[in-house]
C-alpha cells in the first residue's frame, strides 16, 4: 500500500499524481527517539547505496505493480484461468493474497504510524495514504510468494520478497521495521489460508 510523500511533517508533492494533503503528520509517539534515529540511519544507508536512477525506476514499477496487491491478484486470476484443473487452488491462493493485503491495512489503521518524514529521507514515489506500518506491498508480496510458489513448485520467497522490501526502502516510503513486519504478517496469513483451503477440501 502506498502513501503520499512526507517531509518535515508535511505531505509533499509526489510524482504519482495522488492528491496530497497539507495536514501536519505527528511523530509516532510509541517509538523512542533513539529507535527512530536508528531506523532513519538504516534508511539513509539504503538510499545512499541503492537510490540510483535505474534502480529507482525499477522500484517505482514494482510499487505500481504491488499497489493494492493488484499485480499479484491478477497473476492469481490468470493462474485460475490457465490451470483449470487447479482452478480452485489458484482462487484460494488469490484470496489469501487479498486477505494479507486487507490484514496489513487493518494493522495500519490501528497503529497509525506515519511514513518516514525526516528531512534526510528522499521520498521518491507518491502514495495514497500516510500510514506506514506495516508495508502492505511487502505483506501481499510475501503471501503471493508463499501461496503461488507452492502451486508452481518453486521457492519464490527469496526471489520476490527481498526485492520488494528493498524497493520500499529505496523509495523512502517505509522504515526497515515496516517491511520486516509486513513480510512476517504476509507469511502468517498465507499459511493460514493454506490450512483453511485444505480443511475445506477435506470437507468436500
Amino acid at each position: 500500500m502506498a502513501e503520499p510523500a512526507v517531509r518535515n511533517g508535511l505531505a509533499a508533492p509526489a510524482p504519482s499524481g495522488h492528491p496530497i494533503s497539507p495536514t501536519p503528520v505527528p511523530a509516532p509517539p510509541f517509538l523512542p527517539e533513539s529507535d527512530r534515529t536508528l531506523e532513519v540511519r538504516a534508511l539513509n544507508a539504503v538510499q545512499d547505496a541503492a537510490a540510483r536512477p535505474p534502480l529507482v525506476r525499477v522500484a517505482r514499477g514494482m510499487s505500481l505493480f504491488g499497489e493494492h496487491a493488484g499485480g499479484w491478484l491478477a497473476i492469481g486470476l490468470l493462474g485460475a484461468a490457465v490451470d483449470r484443473s487447479r482452478r480452485r487452488d489458484w482462487l484460494i491462493a488469490a484470496a489469501g493474497v487479498a486477505a494479507a493485503h486487507g490484514a496489513s491495512i487493518a494493522v495500519k489503521r490501528v497503529v497509525r504510524r506515519p511514513r518516514p518524514q525526516d528531512p534526510s529521507v528522499r521520498v521518491l514515489v507518491g502514495t495514497p495514504s500516510r500510514l506506514s506500518f506495516p508495508s502492505a506491498h511487502t505483506t501481499s508480496t510475501t503471501a503471493a510468494a508463499v501461496l503461488y510458489g507452492r502451486l508452481l513448485g518453486r521457492p519464490l520467497v527469496p526471489a520476490l520478497v527481498p526485492p520488494m522490501a528493498l524497493s520500499r526502502l529505496v523509495l523512502g516510503v517505509h522504515y526497515p521495521s515496516d517491511v520486516v513486519v509486513g513480510s512476517v504478517l504476509g507469511a502468517i496469513v498465507a499459511l493460514g489460508s493454506r490450512r483453511l483451503g485444505r480443511r475445506r477440501g477435506v470437507s468436500r
